[in-house]
């Protein structure tokens, strides 16, 4: 289980990640009002603007990082990963 730093302090399974996409697009407005009506929504934003919107299994997080901050962070932590599996 691998888990990266969304922003202050708010960790998540990067395992359980499907797809990271920026707040600024139709779609993924869309697809934050329909998990705010149905209560799937997971705001690690601390006031801030939101920035990424991420889309996991079973509900969408809000971030205000960057969704390629995020994605490096994922691929830092794959890299340790194997180091220490070696």
């Amino acid at each position: 289980m691998a888990f990266v730093n969304i922003g202050f302090g708010n960790i998540i399974n990067s395992n359980k990640i499907v797809s990271m996409v920026t707040s600024d697009s139709a779609p993924a407005k869309r697809i934050v009002a329909n998990a705010k009506e149905k209560g799937n929504i997971i705001d690690a934003t601390q006031g801030r603007r939101t920035r990424c919107v991420i889309i996991c299994d079973e509900h969408v997080v809000l971030s205000a990082l960057m969704p390629d901050t995020i994605a490096n962070r994922i691929s830092d932590n794959s890299l340790k990963e194997e180091l220490e599996n070696d």
